[in-house]
């Protein structure tokens, strides 16, 4: 059976595309997309250096964008304080009294929880906003009026 060069840069792509399906690197697909470049050079004709060049530049290329874009954009909150996580955050519970080690019980989804001062300043009773949520402890930050 005789494959092309073509018919191998794009079982390449395909395998890159599979291995980035298994794994989920987002960049195998840029590699994968480089594979491609190299495919359509050798159904222009080009030779295998312009092929392999191809690849190169254009997977390479790609992968470099992609690091660069993910690397300038912002940071997500850790998934304790992130509202897009955990749907708590941002909730207002109401404290009736501190204990000395700034911690309190407070009623939040019909369940009691423990609570935790996590604002500067002198712990005071009333409306405070969930600001993390650590397994079964709330953080808690005062109401602004």
């Amino acid at each position: 059976m005789d494959f092309q060069a073509s018919t191998l840069w794009w079982v390449l792509a395909g395998l890159l595309v599979v291995a980035e399906l298994l794994s989920g690197t987002f960049y195998l697909l840029m590699l994968a997309l480089g594979a491609a470049a190299a495919a359509l050079a050798a159904h222009a004709g080009a030779g295998l250096t312009a092929q392999i060049v191809a690849a190169a530049v254009v997977g390479g290329g790609a992968t470099a964008a992609w690091h660069f874009k993910r690397a300038r954009a912002p940071r997500s909150a850790p998934a304790a304080s992130n509202a897009d996580v955990n749907l708590d955050i941002g909730q207002t519970v109401i404290v009736e009294a501190w204990d000395a080690h700034g911690l309190a019980r407070v009623r939040h989804r019909g369940a009691a929880w423990t609570a935790r001062h996590a604002a500067p300043g002198e712990p005071r009773p009333g409306a405070h906003l969930i600001v993390a949520v650590h397994g079964n402890r709330l953080d808690l930050a005062p109401q602004e009026r």
